[in-house]
């Protein structure tokens, strides 16, 4: 019923917090479904991620930008959030919340997503058992996820970003 790039989402971040993976799982799975359309739900809730990755890392800057982004996209969304298993309402008055603290440069704190659908959070409670992950995890995250993009191998991001500039300068010449 959902897609498992979904579920993995969800699974790392309610336990793991590893907010950079549940970037990489969706970006990759957006890719593949709905490639460049940036109003894409996928785009709201890897946008959500960034934002709580930026903020545990004290990037108040970088935060409020993709939050305010994601928020943007999800309000837009609301339907399809309900269709995801997730209280939509509840997790804009939750994303509020989120940028009143990071416009404050409060320390992150832990959040969870709100589920409507139980079947979809037993499903997440499964995966992340499996994976021997605790559901829901309070403890202390450890320092090679908090600042995951130290290790990451940007060569394809780069050269993904090169190629859509010189798309664009040619675009530019053309004009």
């Amino acid at each position: 019923m959902y897609p498992n790039e979904y579920i993995e989402f969800l699974v790392h971040f309610h336990c793991d917090q590893d907010y950079f993976e549940c970037h990489e799982i969706l970006e990759e799975y957006w890719k593949k479904v709905d490639s460049g359309n940036k109003d894409s739900i996928w785009v709201g809730f890897i946008l959500l991620a960034v934002s709580a990755y930026h903020h545990r890392r004290k990037n108040f800057k970088g935060a409020e930008k993709t939050l305010i982004k994601s928020m943007q996209l999800l309000e837009k969304k609301q339907e399809i959030i309900k269709k995801l298993g997730l209280d939509a309402s509840k997790l804009l008055l939750l994303l509020k919340l989120q940028e009143k603290h990071i416009k404050q440069q409060l320390a992150f704190c832990t959040y969870h997503l709100p589920f409507t659908d139980p079947n979809l959070e037993m499903n997440c409670i499964e995966s992340a058992h499996i994976k021997g992950l605790k559901w829901k995890n309070s403890e202390p995250v450890p320092f090679e996820i908090i600042h995951r993009h130290i290790s990451r191998d940007r060569s394809m991001v780069i050269k993904e970003r090169e190629n859509a500039l010189l798309q664009r300068k040619q675009k530019d010449k053309h004009l």
